[in-house]
């Protein structure tokens, strides 16, 4: 499995989303333990399922910036990005098997 790649400025942010189809940012704190244990499954769905999605972790704590401009205040938050605007939006409770059943349509309408 691929490294994490962390972002903490909104330019780096905003020019992964301009230049990347499906960009998944993964909302949390290295403190919260339920975003701990969904980062790895989050990670496999998009290794086994959703290949063209890039995955970008963003800690809340090192970057409230982008926090405040993706309102992304509760963690675990996940936000996907298709061609550049927000498709998906889940927080808090998230099941692996609800995030892969939002995500299917709009990658296959892009990718297939």
């Amino acid at each position: 499995m691929e490294e994490t790649k962390n972002i903490n400025s909104i330019e780096k942010l905003e020019e992964i989303l301009k230049t990347n189809d499906a960009v998944l940012l993964y909302f949390s704190t290295l403190s919260c333990n339920v975003g701990e244990a969904l980062e790895p499954k989050v990670k496999t769905l998009l290794n086994t399922y959703f290949p063209k999605i890039i995955f970008h972790a963003v800690d809340l704590n090192f970057s409230p910036e982008i926090a405040a401009k993706y309102s992304a205040f509760v963690e675990p938050t996940i936000l996907v990005f298709f061609e550049g605007k927000e498709t998906i939006r889940k927080s808090r409770n998230i099941g692996v098997y609800e995030l892969q059943e939002a995500i299917e349509r709009p990658y296959k309408l892009i990718f297939e």
